[in-house]
C-alpha cells in the first residue's frame, strides 16, 4: 500500500524563547515491509542543527529555536511503501542487544494492577504468541480506551488503576506486563491509516514483542489486530520517551500550547 502522510506540531511558549532545542523522531524507518519514498520535513522560526540515528536506530533530528520566537511549527510530508507481513518485522538488529529490551522503565513498571492482567494466562515456550495476543485482548477489555484520559508522563501502573487510557497507556501496560516474563518488548510510535477519516489529532502508538522464530511481531492493543499495510512505523524504544515524535531540551522555557494535525490517505500507485 502507498500512503501520502502529513504532519504539523505547532507549538507556542509562555515567554520569548532565549535557547531552546527540540529532538524530532518524525521520520519513518526504511525497514522489513516498509520503504519511505519521500519525506520532506520544514520549520518555522527553527532550523535544523543536526540529524543523527540514535540507539535505536531512530532518524532524530535536533532543531535550535530562534531567540525570540513564542511560536514553532515543524510540518512533515512523505509517501511510503508499505506491506502487510500480519505484523512480524523479523529478527533482532540494532545497536542494543536484546535483553535490553526486558528491563522496565519508570512508565512501564507494574504494580498490582498490571500485574493482575496476567493472573489465569499461560505463558508456554510454544505458545508465546497465543499468550501475546490473549494478555492484549485482556488489556484492551480491562482498561477502556478514553481519549483525553491520560497524559504523556502516566505511567502504566496509573492507566491500569483508572481502568481508561489511550494507546500510548495500553502500550506501556502490556509492555510492563510481558517483562515481567522476561519477554523483551519494545514500544512503537508511527501512523496509522483510519478507515474513517483522513485527519488526526495524533499520532499511533502500539508495541512489538520478540517471538522466538518470528522475530518481533507487533501488537496495536487499542485496535485488537497486528498492524497490517495501513501502519507505518516512526521511531522504536523502551518506552514513549525513547520514540516520542518531540522532545524539549530546552533551558527555562515552558511550552503552553501544543496543537497536531496528522492525516494520512492511501495514494493511488501508477501501473508498470
Amino acid at each position: 500500500m502507498r500512503l501520502s502522510i502529513r504532519h504539523r506540531t505547532r507549538y507556542a511558549f509562555a515567554e520569548p524563547v532565549v535557547h531552546a532545542l527540540q529532538r524530532l523522531r518524525m521520520m519513518p524507518k526504511a525497514t522489513q515491509g516498509q520503504a519511505v519514498l519521500s519525506w520532506n520535513m520544514e520549520y518555522e522560526n527553527a532550523r535544523p542543527e543536526l540529524t543523527y540515528e540514535d540507539q535505536h536506530c531512530n532518524a532524530v533530528t535536533l532543531i535550535s529555536i530562534e531567540q525570540g520566537a513564542r511560536e514553532v511549527v515543524v510540518s512533515c510530508s512523505g509517501v511510503v511503501d508499505t506491506q502487510d507481513q500480519a505484523g512480524v518485522i523479523g529478527q533482532h538488529s540494532g545497536h542494543l542487544p536484546l535483553w535490553s529490551f526486558s528491563a522496565q522503565t519508570r512508565l512501564t513498571q507494574p504494580g498490582a494492577k498490571v500485574r493482575a492482567l496476567l493472573r489465569d494466562l499461560e505463558c508456554a515456550p510454544d505458545r508465546k504468541l497465543d499468550f501475546l495476543h490473549a494478555l492484549s485482548d485482556r488489556i484492551r477489555e480491562t482498561v477502556k480506551y478514553r481519549a483525553g484520559s491520560t497524559g504523556v508522563t502516566t505511567t502504566a501502573e496509573e492507566a491500569a488503576e483508572a481502568g481508561c487510557g489511550v494507546c500510548q497507556d495500553h502500550a506501556h501496560i502490556f509492555i510492563g506486563a510481558a517483562r515481567t516474563l522476561d519477554i523483551p518488548v519494545r514500544y512503537v510510535s508511527g501512523y496509522l491509516m483510519m478507515n474513517d477519516r483522513i485527519h488526526q489529532e495524533a499520532t499511533h502508538a502500539w508495541a512489538e514483542a520478540h517471538v522466538e522464530g518470528l522475530g518481533w511481531v507487533g501488537f496495536d492493543i487499542s485496535n485488537g489486530i497486528s498492524p497490517d499495510s495501513r501502519y507505518v512505523r516512526v521511531a522504536t524504544g523502551l518506552d514513549y520517551r525513547d520514540a516520542a515524535p518531540v522532545t524539549g531540551v530546552s533551558f527555562g522555557v515552558a511550552s503552553e500550547d501544543l496543537h497536531v494535525d496528522v492525516a494520512v490517505e492511501q495514494q493511488q500507485m501508477e501501473q508498470q
